[in-house]
Formats: C-alpha cells, structure tokens, sequence
C-alpha cells in the first residue's frame, strides 16, 4: 500500500468523522433544547441527559480535524482504528437508540462505516514499512 494511499483512508476516514459527528451533534441539540429530531424522544423528559451524546459527537469532531492532518505512520492508523473500534461498537451495544429515533438507515450506514475504516486502518498500519521512523 502506497503512502498516498494510507493519505487517502486518513482523509476518508476525517471526512467521515467530522460529517457524522456534525450531523449528530446537531440532532443532539435539537433533541435537548428543542425537542426537535430523532432524539428528542430521548431527551425530552432529562435533556441533560444529551451531555454524554454531544460530547462523543464533539470528540469525534476534533480527532476528525487531526486525523485529516494526521501522517500516514503507523500511530495514526491505529489511532483511526481504534477510534472506529470504541464507536462501532457503541453503535451495536446502544442499537436501541436508532430504533427510538426511527433512524435505522442512519444505524446501519455509519456502523458499517465504522467497521470498514476499522478494517481499512489495520490494512494500513500494517503496510506502513518496518524500517520507516515512527515519532
């Protein structure tokens, strides 16, 4: 695998992250202060409850910005990984906030996202030569 091409899933997988987590941190707001969007059945009753959803959204925003900057080394990839891994794996574990939103699409979409950018940075760290300088 090129070095361009590790570039190009760092910059996918940013893209990604900081669509997504605009989006949902949007709803998440909406839900709260509004009770407008498909959380609002879930913030309704305790919108404070949205501090948890919002600050997962923001982080994923930010580790979007660094990823798009990130070198194509193998912490970065790994990092990426591991981003995609914890977020995947909220999406399975907490499936019912999808069915609670009727955005199931939404569900499938950026789960499947998840684990593909989860596969697609393993390729990638593992291409990264061994004798390249890792900082």
């Amino acid at each position: 695998m090129t070095i361009s091409t590790r570039i190009l899933i760092l910059r996918a997988n940013a893209i990604f992250l900081l669509f997504a987590s605009t989006a949902a941190f949007l709803a998440d707001f909406a839900g709260s202060f509004f009770a407008a969007g498909p959380v609002a059945a879930l913030f309704s009753h305790a919108p404070y409850l949205a501090i948890g959803s919002a600050e997962a959204h923001g982080l994923a925003f930010i580790l979007g910005v660094l990823l798009w900057r990130a070198a194509p080394e193998r912490q970065w990839h790994l990092t990426a990984g591991g981003v995609h891994t914890l977020l995947g794996s909220c999406n399975l574990l907490f499936w019912d906030i999808f069915v609670v939103g009727d955005v199931l699409a939404v569900g499938y979409i950026t789960t499947v996202l998840h684990w593909l950018f989860v596969a697609l940075q393993l390729a990638a760290a593992s291409a990264v030569p061994r004798h390249v300088h890792q900082s």
